[in-house]
């Protein structure tokens, strides 16, 4: 059915999209304007009440997560539109909801959209494109694994986010020798969603790929008095991890299976286009001595205390600021910003504490656990994972996991679950938010190339979070028991 009339005047309105913008705005009116909700009780029996505020936030919840997947208005606008509505209806203060949007992690994501830009301009992501494809091959399949396994292996040893920032003008590169033809592609629709999905699987495996793991164990280590090593966790998710990016890769192998199974002469074009590139130029040198430095230092913050209290997007942008000093970025650069991403980014932030700071999310999250408190182990231990898998989509996760591993740790010893595996499955499902684009930067990042839309992204994201429940519910029954990860307490 056509969602478009044309009106006399000639213009075009698009009934669907003013549908759905309606939708959000409605479900925001019945929430927000409903009677008091009942207050949340825990295990031990402590009621949460929620303040009004608190269901204004959960109502504000419903209206940018429809606007966001159905893309009513640009990502960006619903991210504005985020604090806009928390400061005229009294939500928040205007000073804290917008204070947000420019949060150290806003900030990180600014700086690692700076480093692909120095990447692609100077040409390493050219080189290193040309490179994968003569070690790859011709074959399309074997483009998308190659491309899937370097991303994989670089959020090891970097962030998820700096590492998606990397790839994404490297699979520019390579799109650009499949196709010179505009508009998406399966190719390109499972090149770049398939980036943004194996940046978040790699990322579970070390502690350097996210913040999320050193929250998840600082909770863990205070409500149990046991710590994880870095090893330790790396030894339990590597499997995990690495068995979801070859999954990843034939889920994408089915839904989008490129419209050419091989690209012949590719390997032949790479190596030309190599050789014409000459030798390392001197921005190229300057340029990867800088971001190979800050990679550095981001990567030893683990390992020496006297790194640690430095912010991550400070040192992260230094790299930003050297560039320009050196010449390598200009005026130009920074007025292509994609501003879309940035706000997009800015207004998750400030959802996310929105929904902290008014109790909301604690009280969604006691509310969703007391449903299990009799329930057997395993199905309370993927109700967490379903959860926090959920959270992580609209909000940090971080956030997912502060709100919800404290209260499921709690909750464990009452049905003789472990706190290893509460911690353990959090942390698998929070690195993998398949539905919106907000979950995690390397989704809005790959979304910059046009390929696919906020509805195809949460439409595929659906069957893709279904096999990510199915690997850690593995995980639970197979692979860490057989690791020795305790599971049951004795």
């Amino acid at each position: 059915m056509n969602t478009k009339s044309t009106a006399s005047s000639g213009i075009q309105i698009d009934w669907k999209r003013i549908m759905f913008l309606m939708i959000g705005i409605i479900l925001f009116a019945i929430v927000n304007y409903s009677p008091p909700w009942p207050d949340a009780v825990d295990p031990m029996g402590k009621a949460f009440n929620l303040s009004p505020q608190g269901k204004a936030a959960i109502a504000l919840f419903l209206l940018a997560g429809t606007w966001w997947v159905f893309e009513v208005v640009p990502i960006g606008v619903t991210g504005l539109t985020i604090g806009i509505v928390q400061a005229l209806f009294f939500i928040r203060p205007a000073a804290d909801a917008f204070k947000d949007f420019m949060d150290p992690s806003v900030l990180f994501i600014f700086g690692s959209l700076m480093i692909g830009t120095v990447f692609t301009k100077v040409g390493i992501t050219k080189r290193l494109a040309y490179k994968m494809l003569l070690i790859v091959g011709e074959r399309t399949s074997m483009i998308y694994l190659g491309c899937f396994v370097v991303t994989a292996l670089l959020t090891h040893v970097m962030a998820h986010t700096a590492v998606a920032a990397t790839m994404y003008p490297l699979l520019l590169s390579i799109y650009a020798l499949y196709t010179e033809e505009e508009g998406p592609t399966r190719f390109g629709k499972g090149l770049f969603m398939g980036m943004a999905y194996v940046a978040g699987a790699g990322s579970i495996i070390t502690l350097l790929g996210a913040a999320r793991g050193i929250v998840a164990l600082g909770f863990y280590e205070e409500i149990t008095n046991k710590s994880v090593t870095f090893f330790e966790l790396t030894y339990y998710m590597f499997p995990v991890g690495w068995l979801m990016v070859f999954g990843l890769w034939g889920f994408f192998m089915i839904f989008f299976k490129p419209e050419k199974a091989v690209i012949p002469g590719l390997r032949e074009k790479a190596r030309q286009l190599s050789n014409e590139m000459g030798p390392f130029t001197r921005h190229e040198i300057i340029a990867t001595a800088i971001i190979l430095g800050v990679i550095l230092f981001l990567s030893l913050q683990s390992f020496i205390p006297a790194l640690k209290p430095f912010n991550k997007a400070a040192v992260l942008l230094v790299s930003t600021v050297l560039f320009f000093i050196v010449g390598i970025l200009d005026i130009r650069d920074l007025e292509d910003v994609p501003w879309n991403i940035i706000l997009l980014f800015a207004g998750a932030m400030s959802m996310g504490f929105c929904l902290w700071q008014t109790g909301a999310a604690e009280w969604l999250a006691i509310n969703w656990l007391g449903f299990f408190t009799e329930a057997h182990w395993f199905v309370f231990v993927m109700a967490i994972a379903f959860f926090v898998m959920l959270m992580t989509n609209f909000i940090m996760n971080v956030a997912a996991i502060a709100i919800s591993v404290p209260v499921a740790l709690v909750v464990a010893p009452y049905l003789g679950v472990a706190a290893e595996v509460i911690v353990f499955s959090a942390l698998v499902v929070a690195g993998m938010p398949f539905l919106l684009l907000v979950g995690a930067a390397p989704n809005a990042i790959a979304y910059n190339s046009g390929q696919f839309t906020s509805g195809e992204f949460f439409g595929y994201g659906i069957p893709a979070s279904i096999l990510l429940m199915a690997l850690t519910a593995l995980a639970v029954l197979l692979i860490w028991p057989l690791l020795g990860m305790p599971i049951l307490l004795s």
